[in-house]
């Protein structure tokens, strides 16, 4: 099966929405409770304090991940860098991708970005894996300068890939505008996002990662897909 990473924070009160759970009942999921320490502070000093709570919050987690069908196992992490940890862990276990949790409810339809520079093959089948046999239907966007007969065909090849896997898959190009622009519009109408890490670069460095970012703009989770390194 396709394993997923959950990072959640586990003492904040972080939950995950009912649609995500549910989304990921055909996946393994680890749940990765985290907490963030100041610099300061030593994690063994903050596990004494809090891991019992924590636990007990992970293991609720992971119980609702289990109802809804999903494989699933937890760990434990007080940290000084939320992202390096969870980089670290994605890595350890394999996972194909991780979730930035937001509100959904009922997961009816995705939206599949498929601009830049991304994996098309491997995001199309982390798809068909999580969709399985359910009937959750698929946009799959591209934004490019104008409409040409290679745009077109890209969405139009990926539409068949997944049509093939009995999945119903629109396509949507939109041209003229502003990329990430489009792409938050376009996210109107989906319960939640599935997008592929793309490699850093300058603008994210500037403006952040484009997940989080999408993330952050329509409060929906966002579902990474992992770059084959």
């Amino acid at each position: 099966m396709t394993r997923v990473l959950v990072p959640v924070a586990v003492l904040e009160g972080e939950s995950v929405s009912t649609g995500l759970t549910d989304l990921l009942g055909t996946a393994d999921v680890t749940v990765l409770g985290y907490h963030v320490l100041p610099e300061q502070t030593p994690p063994d000093q903050a596990r004494l304090q809090y891991e019992d709570r924590a636990t007990e919050a992970l293991e609720d987690l992971a119980a609702e991940f289990r109802q809804a069908g999903a494989s699933v196992d937890h760990r434990l992490v007080f940290t000084h860098d939320r992202d390096q940890t969870v980089d670290r862990v994605a890595d350890e276990i394999d996972a194909r991708a991780y979730a930035i949790t937001g509100a959904t409810g009922p997961v009816e339809r995705l939206l599949v970005p498929l601009t830049g520079d991304v994996a098309v093959e491997r995001i199309l089948s982390f798809v068909t894996d999580l969709v399985g046999g359910r009937d959750v239907g698929v946009t799959l966007f591209r934004a490019a300068d104008e409409e040409t007969v290679e745009n077109r065909a890209s969405l139009e090849e990926a539409a068949e890939t997944l049509a093939a896997a009995g999945i119903d898959a629109r396509t949507e190009l939109a041209t003229g505008v502003d990329p990430f622009e489009a792409l938050v519009d376009a996210v109107a109408g989906h319960d939640a996002v599935v997008m592929g890490e793309q490699a850093p670069s300058l603008r994210s460095l500037v403006f952040g990662e484009e997940t989080e970012r999408v993330a952050a703009e329509t409060v929906g989770p966002v579902l990474v897909v992992r770059r084959d390194e």
